[in-house]
């Protein structure tokens, strides 16, 4: 009998130890799981990837990648987010996260109060680029056939970030186009070399073979400088001021609750993960830049995201672009 309730004690002992969080100086004492609310493949699973590993080597635990996919990426949020407050299940999301939050009249959580930022670790701006037989060679006539003719726009799925540029364009730009929703962006940008739409917006690295072998023609970038590799595509900072400058930004998020001192470590490892030169090597070959120094703080990611949600809310109600689930 006394053996039974010595152990039932140190089982409850056990219990109760386990149950308290880690100290920041003992993080993360297990694997860590990064979840991915898209594909393997794409933009953002690649730079979890890239950070997950550069993580496992700096603060010698496992980093593992989850990809949840599906449901406008509110799935992988929302298990994010009933997830335990304790560091060890993360989120790397992109821009969409922001939109969402107005896109959708109803979401299973409160995308503010239940989430923490970490931080914001790279970005890289949007490319127009149109099918080769359009007339307009440069963004002042495309702009000028847009005025005369209504074009047909591809969106990467409605809601997508896309999606909102093209919205933000056309409305800023006062003209009217055709918007011809795809499944992702890789059919859009068929559909763009086949002569089937007229108009998308594209990552830089994702189509600047194409542009540089006269298969589509860039008009336009949503940065205040252009890009060396697509030294064609107008500044629309330049046309149409900083309401079109757009950065397709990615960032980590933790549960709303997790320790202050863990979610600071996490931050001071990222920013060493994102001034790697081999790293930064790897981004710049794809036009991707690592969020500048100065905006690296967990208090410079609250206060982006609290900035982008309210920008993309805007152009979403001027819009009336909403998803009904």
């Amino acid at each position: 009998m006394m053996r039974r309730i010595v152990a039932v004690l140190l089982a409850v002992i056990g219990f109760g130890a386990a149950s308290v969080p880690a100290r920041a100086d003992e993080y993360p004492s297990r694997p860590v799981t990064i979840i991915v609310p898209y594909p393997a493949g794409g933009p953002t699973d690649q730079a979890a990837r890239q950070v997950a590993s550069a993580l496992s080597n700096l603060l010698k635990q496992n980093f593992i990648v989850e990809n949840v996919s599906g449901g406008g990426t509110i799935i992988a949020t929302h298990k994010v987010v009933q997830a335990a407050p304790d560091g060890y299940t993360l989120l790397l999301h992109n821009l969409q996260i922001s939109a969402n939050v107005t896109l959708y009249k109803k979401l299973p959580f409160d995308t503010e109060k239940d989430l923490t930022p970490v931080m914001f670790i790279n970005r890289n701006p949007l490319v127009l680029i149109g099918r080769k037989s359009l007339p307009a060679k440069t963004l002042p006539e495309l702009l000028a056939l847009m005025k005369s003719s209504t074009l047909k726009a591809a969106i990467p799925g409605y809601g997508a970030t896309g999606h909102l540029a093209t919205s933000l364009l056309a409305q800023e730009a006062k003209v009217n186009v055709d918007l011809i929703p795809y499944r992702g962006a890789a059919p859009a940008l068929q559909d763009i070399m086949g002569d089937h739409v007229d108009l998308f917006f594209a990552t830089p690295q994702s189509v600047e073979q194409q542009v540089a072998a006269g298969q589509m023609t860039a008009y336009g970038i949503t940065a205040k400088e252009k890009s060396a590799k697509l030294p064609n595509a107008q500044s629309f900072v330049s046309q149409f001021g900083p309401k079109l400058e757009i950065q397709f930004w990615q960032a980590v998020f933790a549960p709303s609750g997790t320790p202050e001192a863990v979610i600071n470590k996490l931050n001071a490892a990222l920013q060493t993960v994102v001034a790697d030169p081999a790293l930064l090597k790897i981004w710049a070959s794809t036009d991707v830049e690592a969020y500048p120094k100065a905006e690296q703080s967990v208090a410079a990611a609250k206060t982006i995201f609290k900035s982008e949600i309210a920008r993309w809310s805007q152009v979403i109600r001027d819009n009336n672009i909403h998803i009904d689930q």
